[in-house]
C-alpha cells in the first residue's frame, strides 16, 4: 500500500509540474481542459499522498488546487456548451 501511495506522490507531482511547464512554454492554455485535468488529478494524488503521510498543509494547498480546477472545469463546460447553442 505504501509503494501505491509513493507512486501516487511521484505521478501527482509530474502532472503538476507538466501542467505549469506546458502553460509556461505556451504548449497548453490555461483554459485548456488538458491543463485542468493535469492540474486536478496531480492535486488529487497529491492529497492521497499527504494524508497518508500526516502533512496537512500539503493536503489543504492541494485540496484548493483541486477545487480551483473543477471551477475552471464548470466554466469550460458551460463556455462550450453556450457556444454550440449559439452556433
Amino acid at each position: 500500500m505504501e509503494l501505491l501511495i509513493t507512486i501516487l506522490g511521484w505521478v501527482g507531482s509530474f502532472e503538476v509540474i507538466a501542467a505549469y511547464a506546458l502553460n509556461s512554454y505556451q504548449k497548453v492554455k490555461s483554459d485548456s481542459i488538458t491543463f485542468q485535468v493535469l492540474n486536478l488529478t496531480g492535486a488529487i494524488f497529491l492529497i492521497i499522498n499527504s494524508v497518508y503521510k500526516e502533512a496537512y498543509p500539503f493536503t489543504l494547498i492541494n485540496a484548493v488546487w483541486s477545487v480551483i480546477a473543477i471551477v475552471a472545469l464548470v466554466g469550460i463546460a458551460r463556455k462550450r456548451t453556450n457556444q454550440k447553442q449559439h452556433v
